[in-house]
């Protein structure tokens, strides 16, 4: 398996929307393995569902090879733990995991911090057969793209490798974006030629981690350099970070939402 290039849907990404009516778990699974384009379904779901999941995935012969989560630092690190051996169950062999850029104490996480729960994290998946691969994301420790690399340092002087879940859409909206630069003060090292996000350019950041051998898990998404923002979509819930997240709510122009052309 580790020569195949394997395309999976997440159980959100069934649904046109978030808004649609929901639908069976079933018929999702139904749903995705009559379409015949993709080789597994991605998902971590709730404990209490672990059964019902799996019975979906013998019954239409569709594998669940990945799952995810996000985690806040003091407060998490068991059900990053727990998410793993639930994963390695259901038959995942990566979890994508998000560690939300601020500690439970209302800090910023550090890269020791994170160093230290992927070590633990890895250890879990070593001995499950689930591995975490830790997410570039925005709203996480890894918005600042330049600490992803000295996280790897650390991890790796311990003889762990460093995996990661690439999601360019992340890198590539903040391209031309003056506003999304802010965050993290990244727009200095971008003038200075210190961090390239093009990946048309040579030494661009995600050529980068591909380089080092970081990636084993990537979300593909239509992204474009300084989306516009969603202007229909508010996220109340990010005002609890306090540490550099802009501070008003509209919708990250990331990847969505498309419309179309007149």
């Amino acid at each position: 398996m580790g020569t195949d290039l394997l395309f999976g849907i997440t159980e959100s990404g069934v649904m046109h929307t978030d808004i649609d009516p929901q639908i069976p778990l079933e018929t999702k699974f139904k749903m995705v393995k009559e379409s015949g384009v993709y080789d597994y379904f991605d998902k971590t779901p709730p404990k209490e569902l672990e059964n019902e999941y799996h019975r979906c995935s013998e019954k239409y012969e569709l594998p669940i090879l990945a799952g995810g989560w996000f985690y806040v630092l003091g407060r998490d690190e068991e059900l990053l733990m727990e998410n793993l051996r639930l994963g390695a169950r259901l038959g995942s062999l990566v979890h994508n995991t998000q560690i939300i850029m601020d500690h439970a104490d209302g800090s910023l996480v550090s890269d020791e911090q994170v160093a230290e729960i992927y070590l633990k994290a890895y250890e879990i998946g070593e001995e499950s057969g689930c591995r975490p691969t830790f997410e570039v994301h925005v709203n996480m420790w890894s918005e600042d793209f330049r600490r992803i690399e000295k996280v790897a340092d650390l991890v790796e002087r311990r003889g762990i490798p460093f995996l990661m879940t690439l999601d360019h859409s992340h890198v590539i909206f903040k391209i031309d974006n003056p506003r999304e630069q802010e965050v993290f003060n990244i727009r200095e090292s971008i003038e200075k030629g210190e961090l390239i996000l093009d990946p048309f350019q040579e030494d661009h950041v995600c050529g980068k981690w591909i380089q080092r051998g970081f990636v084993r898990h990537c979300h593909a998404r239509a992204a474009v350099p300084n989306n516009p923002r969603n202007v229909w979509q508010h996220h109340p819930r990010l005002e609890g970070l306090v540490s550099q997240h802009p501070k008003d709510t509209m919708g990250r122009g990331i990847q969505y939402p498309f419309i179309e052309p007149e």
